[in-house]
């Protein structure tokens, strides 16, 4: 039997070719699908970012310093580009399969 993929003359009982390592036949079960990440993460972030958002609004109308209103902010920010990173990370990761 000659190989499918490089021609070598192979063994007739043999599984793969010893050259190139391809299998002779088509492989009986297949591999198990990859599991979708759960969207765990992703809303995670978005409880972080509204909890964030409401302190935040909170803070600004009870805080008496200019420095600490716009400290405020800092976490909802940070919590909104979090969530845009994730959301960006997992369509890319779609996209790819």
């Amino acid at each position: 039997m000659r190989c499918r993929n490089c021609g070598t003359e192979i063994a007739d009982k043999a599984l793969i070719c010893f050259r190139c390592g391809t299998a002779t036949t088509e492989a009986k079960y297949k591999p198990a699908a990859p599991r979708r990440a759960s969207s765990g993460l992703l809303l995670a972030s978005l409880v972080v970012l509204v909890l964030s958002l409401a302190a935040a609004v909170a803070i600004q109308f009870t805080a008496s310093g200019e420095m600490v209103r716009l400290a405020v902010w800092a976490a909802p920010i940070i919590a909104a580009v979090r969530v845009i990173i994730v959301f960006v990370a997992r369509r890319k990761r779609s996209r790819l399969k």
